[in-house]
């Protein structure tokens, strides 16, 4: 048994539009590393299709080349409001969740200062905050079970080992440890111990191993039913901020460089509770009244990368963009918490047992490298049309420790299993009428998976407005992103376990003002 692996219980939400929730360290390399073009609510409203365009503070991100086109300084300021929409099914039951959350996605600071008319013409420094990731979500689920329990979750994740030595995270071997799920699974009767003789119910370790068994088990041949009931929460983000330099040669080449520095923060709460346990061998038999747990699990951390970008001009109407950024270095702390409770019917009666102090664990954690190539085609004074596509390999995260004792070899190789090359899509247009803009856009997230048995596409139509005026502008942008996702609670060693199927939905409605001098 691999203990590291199973410092949370492992379970997996992969892939809700705009985020991916996940207990594990495989399923966290992909959240933290699949994030969304950000920017003005210009860009958003064209999909995120920028990289060959230029004179927006959303270049600082993306293509710093693009600073090379500005010709006069600029703020910029853009919050905006998200609407999260969840529904889960399971069981052949559904819930819906909603929440509503203000963010402020962007802020900019561009200083243009050019300086010939021909040759090296000059360029632009830009500092932004861009908002490249949203962990924000909420769902609720439930049904009637008659396959397993998370009590057999325990017993697998129990074997092996002595009472005081249960799993503990984050360790190299077995240590005491009763902070962890299974140990208070133990410590609240849930599971017991037997050695060589089923009746020995007596916690004597044998010399070779242990094994355990419960209570709510069933027997061979029985039917078991019981009530699922559960609920998670997530908030977070990741943000970027960005010290960008772009440009100009001669109005036909443009270059620049960014460096960028990540931040953080993810959220995750859930409580879990099984009840109304029924066994078809004897329906008077009924132990338990509930069982429940809840984890909390924060990580918190700042990475820093590298952009470089070019975009060329061969003639008036055509530009070429092609950018490349490299693998973002994060170092991350964890925070772990948990807490069992139970309700016997005998004179064991309510039993709580919880974490006496938070795990917490640091590492650090290296997202794959992009590389975006752009066009954009202008339709003389009327608008332009954009496209972008983006290579990335989420196979390519790796996990790494300077603790002794610590490997990270399993966690890197399931990345390198689950997760594979893709290409994403981005195009929009906008459309021009004297000092009026009207966008349209359109983005796809592909697949990560090598798995095609589970399309985790994601989707994102958006639309926009905006009005130029000589020292002020602003945009307004309206995404819908929508994707399909699935989550499960607990999951066996052969991978399998209850499987909630969740459809999400975020709609964002988001503004930028600019004043230009």
């Amino acid at each position: 048994m691999n203990v590291k692996v199973l410092i949370y219980l492992t379970a997996t939400l992969l892939c809700a539009p705009g985020f991916v929730v996940a207990q594990g360290f495989i399923e966290n390399a992909l959240l933290f590393s699949r994030t969304r073009p950000g920017g003005s609510a210009r860009i958003q409203a064209l999909g995120g299709a920028h990289v060959a365009l230029g004179g927006d503070f959303s270049s600082t991100l993306s293509n710093p080349a693009g600073l090379g086109m500005y010709n006069r300084s600029e703020f910029t300021f853009s919050p905006a409001m998200n609407f999260y929409n969840t529904s889960a099914a399971h069981l052949g039951s559904s819930a819906n969740d909603s929440k509503n959350v203000f963010t402020v996605p962007g802020l900019s600071y561009v200083f243009s200062n050019p300086k010939n008319s021909s040759g090296y013409i000059g360029g632009s420094f830009g500092i932004s905050m861009s908002r490249i990731n949203d962990f924000n979500r909420t769902f609720t689920y439930g049904g009637t079970d008659n396959v397993s329990s998370i009590v057999d979750w325990f017993i697998e994740d129990a074997y092996g080992f002595a009472p005081e030595q249960l799993p503990a995270p984050y360790a190299s071997t077995p240590l005491l440890n009763y902070d962890y799920i299974t140990g208070q699974g133990y410590l609240t009767y849930l599971i017991n111990t037997f050695a060589d003789d089923p009746n020995n119910t007596s916690p004597v370790m044998p010399d070779d191993y242990i094994e355990y068994y419960s209570e709510l088990e069933p027997i061979p041949g029985e039917t078991r039913t019981l009530n699922r009931i559960g609920q998670a929460s997530v908030k977070g983000s990741q943000y970027q901020w960005s010290l960008a330099y772009g440009g100009n040669y001669n109005d036909k080449l443009f270059f620049g460089a960014n460096i960028g520095i990540a931040t953080l923060r993810y959220a995750f709460k859930r409580k879990y509770r099984e009840q109304n346990f029924d066994f078809s061998s004897d329906p008077s038999y009924n132990p338990l009244d509930y069982l429940e747990l809840e984890e909390r699990i924060t990580v918190d951390g700042s990475g820093v990368n590298l952009t470089l970008g070019l975009i060329y001009r061969p003639v008036d109407v055509v530009q070429l963009g092609m950018s490349f950024v490299t693998p973002t270095y994060y170092q991350l702390t964890d925070s772990y918490t948990s807490v069992v409770r139970t309700l016997w019917n005998d004179s064991r009666a309510f039993i709580e047992e919880r974490s006496e102090q938070p795990l917490v664990s640091e590492y650090s954690l290296t997202t794959p490298l992009k590389f975006s190539l752009g066009t954009a085609v202008f339709l003389g004074g009327y608008g332009f049309i954009s496209g972008d596509v983006e290579f990335i390999n989420y196979g390519k995260a790796r996990y790494r420790s300077d603790i002794s004792g610590i490997s990270f070899t399993p966690d890197n190789e399931g990345i390198r299993e689950f997760f594979t090359n893709t290409v994403n899509y981005r195009v929009g247009a906008e459309f021009r009428y004297e000092k009026l803009r009207f966008r349209a856009g359109y983005n796809v997230q592909s697949n990560p998976l090598t798995n095609n048995d589970n399309d985790l596409k994601i989707q994102t139509i958006s639309a926009g407005a905006g009005l130029r005026l000589k020292k002020f502008f602003t945009d307004l942008a309206w995404l819908v992103t929508k994707g399909d996702s699935f989550y499960s609670p607990y999951v066996f060693q052969d991978g399998t376990g209850p499987l909630v199927n969740l459809e999400n939905t975020v709609k964002s409605f988001m503004v930028t003002v600019g004043f230009t001098f």
